[in-house]
């Protein structure tokens, strides 16, 4: 399984903000694309707003042969917060910033994604994920 983080690919790889066109949507693309190819299962991880990347994951999820599946954790603005403060960030991103870039439920066009709220624990929300995608049961890997 391949894990694509947009923070990882933009802000680390490229060292660029997130903005409609930038270089790290079409990575993210042809990262996702060559993984998918290879035999790999594929997780696209961030804040990926509707009107940035929205275009690319509608292409990518109809160009994919296999099931794709969409989550969008809904996590209100205050408790957002409070995870950020947990977070090595934190020191250099602050409150008004994090204001600026939060989207209450910033959504794919045409249902694209299963909201999950932020209420659910990570083992409801791995157990929903894993039963949806028929990984439910699967024997754990070794690290």
């Amino acid at each position: 399984m391949v894990h694509l983080g947009q923070d990882n690919l933009g802000r680390i790889v490229l060292r660029e903000r997130d903005r409609p066109g930038a270089a790290n949507i079409g990575l993210i693309d042809l990262t996702a694309r060559y993984a998918l190819d290879a035999g790999y299962h594929v997780v696209v991880e961030g804040i990926l707003y509707a009107d940035h990347y929205g275009d690319m994951l509608a292409k990518l999820r109809t160009d994919h042969r296999g099931p794709t599946h969409g989550y969008y954790l809904h996590v209100p603005f205050e408790q957002s917060l409070a995870r950020h403060a947990t977070k090595p960030i934190a020191s250099e991103v602050g409150e008004p910033q994090l204001r600026e870039w939060y989207r209450e439920l910033d959504l794919l066009p045409g249902a694209a994604e299963t909201v999950i709220g932020a209420d659910s624990t990570l083992e409801e929300t791995l157990d929903h994920i894993m039963l949806d995608s028929g990984f439910a049961g699967l024997p754990a890997l070794d690290r």
